[in-house]
């Protein structure tokens, strides 16, 4: 068949591509304005930087209730390489939301530690653009593009502060893993080509279905290959090892950052690939999907519980434990839809999308308090939050609540919502044995959530006080107070006291916007859950 030249001219679908369009184009602004900008305007930066998120997140709103696909192939107007639907309107909302609350805790970090200004707000939006593309990519190529545009920028943001060791190292393993993860991905995609000749999702799920017999093996290869790539992006146990070194060694608020928006891509393309692409092999992956879900949960929490607030272990550290654990959970779904049939599968899904909302609004908010508490003990260690409530009442009720909601405990009720909705996906698909192991983990979870709730309500003596000489091997990396921190040398004992710093300013803007999110979610969890029963593609 051939076609008129007029026929291979596309339009392009502006509106549907608005979201990163706005991201990318506001990167590139900032780094030209920080060129002409002096040091006393370089704080306009950042400010810019918060109103693209917003912006970019108003351009969804067009988008709502709407199917629309750009870059199609000639002659299959189905088979499109972008597509804005229900599920990427929604991932590219929490994207959005997360890399809002990041900049807002940012502005602090980049006046305080003095980093380049321009550099990092181009980066995090850089990062930001390519994890709002990889939900809407409906082609292998355009999933390994945005994957990379949203992992590559991380590098520099990992070891931006000059001479921080511990940033260099955070970066260099998360480096090495990212690379292993696209090379392993690179040769599972070279794979499926060969084995289907098509990189579109559906093309490939068609081809996968009708694929030669000598070709089998290759494209066995093919699915597994891809899988454990994205696997890597998900921190899913085995591969998750770069997780705990590069959250404590990563700025607090590029830590926010890594454990939602880092893991949403992984995640994400997970779901991409398992459900659009390879849902005939749904037999070879769904066990090992429901194998790795359950040693990832068992994992990350036995290794949260390890961190105790009687040695000198990082908040930071537990909080990137925990991040692996929630992994766990937020797979259950992908794994019990494998079983399903039908269209069931793209509902069954929706629960892993509710978790991934809770969870992002909880995570980024106990992340923002920890920001706060850096500034006045830039270790960050978990004895640091000991009678945090009566040095400051509002971050440490905030961060009670957001550990409850975590845990899924009253007043936290939306945590408690979404665990449920998992746990049922698990139970329908016949899973029973992955439901019993999610019950005794969420129980492992609260040990460490509510050893830590209980810490921030009880009396800080002051012999801990005056132990404070310096960050422990576990602490955070940064390695003294950064400006502006409240630390004082007391009169003529050579120890240090701290004194409490009030939660204002765009921190206390982060706290106060995720708490609210959190709380209108646990009295009206339906705006959440409503995803567990619809189909979102």
């Amino acid at each position: 068949m051939t076609y008129a030249a007029a026929d291979l001219v596309q339009s392009v679908d502006w509106v549907a591509l608005a979201p990163p369009t706005v991201i990318t184009v506001a990167a590139l602004v900032l780094l030209v304005a920080d060129l002409f900008l002096d040091e006393r305007r370089k704080p306009l930066l950042g400010w810019g930087a918060v109103l693209a998120t917003v912006l970019a997140a108003l351009s969804l709103l067009p988008l709502v209730g709407e199917r629309r696909s750009t870059f199609c192939l000639v002659g299959d107007p189905g088979s499109c390489s972008y597509t804005a639907d229900t599920f990427a309107l929604t991932v590219q909302l929490l994207v959005l939301g997360a890399a809002l609350v990041t900049a807002l805790i940012s502005l602090a970090l980049v006046r305080d530690a003095k980093l380049p200004a321009g550099e990092y707000w181009f980066l995090l939006l850089a990062s930001t653009a390519g994890a709002v593309l990889l939900p809407a990519a409906r082609d292998l190529a355009t999933l390994v593009i945005a994957l990379e545009v949203a992992s590559l920028p991380v590098f520099a943001l990992l070891a931006l502060r000059a001479g921080d060791r511990r940033g260099s190292e955070a970066a260099l393993k998360f480096f090495l893993s990212s690379v292993a993860a696209t090379a392993v991905t690179l040769m599972g995609i070279s794979l499926l080509y060969a084995a289907t000749g098509s990189l579109h999702l559906n093309r490939v799920a068609t081809g996968l279905e009708e694929v030669d017999p000598q070709l089998e093996t290759l494209a066995a290869a093919g699915v597994v290959l891809t899988l454990v790539g994205f696997a890597f992006k998900t921190a899913v146990v085995p591969f998750h090892f770069w997780v705990p070194d590069t959250y404590v060694g990563a700025p607090v608020p590029v830590a926010a950052f890594l454990s939602v928006v880092g893991k949403a891509v992984g995640f994400v393309g997970l779901i991409l690939v398992t459900l659009l692409a390879f849902p005939g092999r749904a037999d070879t992956w769904a066990p090992a999907v429901a194998v790795l879900a359950a040693l990832t949960m068992t994992v990350g929490n036995l290794a949260a519980m390890r961190q105790r607030a009687d040695t000198r272990h990082s908040a930071v550290r537990l909080l990137a434990w925990s991040s692996v654990g929630q992994a766990g959970y937020l797979i259950v779904p992908l794994a019990a839809a494998g079983y399903a049939s039908g269209e069931e599968p793209l509902r069954v899904v929706g629960a892993s999308l509710s978790y991934a909302l809770m969870y992002a609004a909880v995570n980024l908010g106990a992340f923002a308090v920890v920001t706060h508490v850096a500034r006045s003990a830039p270790a960050n260690r978990l004895t640091d939050y000991r009678g945090l409530f009566a040095r400051n009442p509002l971050a440490a009720l905030a961060l009670g609540f957001f550990l409850l909601c975590l845990a899924g405990l009253p007043p936290g009720v939306i945590g408690l919502f979404a665990k449920v909705a998992v746990f049922g996906a698990a139970v329908d698909a016949g899973l029973g044995w992955l439901a019993v192991v999610m019950a005794l983990n969420v129980v492992l979870g609260l040990v460490y959530y509510l050893r830590w709730t209980a810490l921030l309500f009880q009396p800080a003596p002051d012999s801990e006080a005056a132990s404070e000489t310096g960050p422990g091997p576990e602490a955070d990396s940064a390695a003294a107070p950064e400006p502006g921190s409240a630390v004082r040398p007391a009169t003529g004992s050579g120890v240090r006291t701290r004194t409490a710093t009030p939660l204002r300013g765009p921190t206390a803007l982060a706290v106060a916007l995720t708490a609210c999110v959190a709380a209108v979610l646990s009295g009206l969890p339906q705006l959440v859950l409503r995803f567990a029963s619809t189909t979102l593609f």
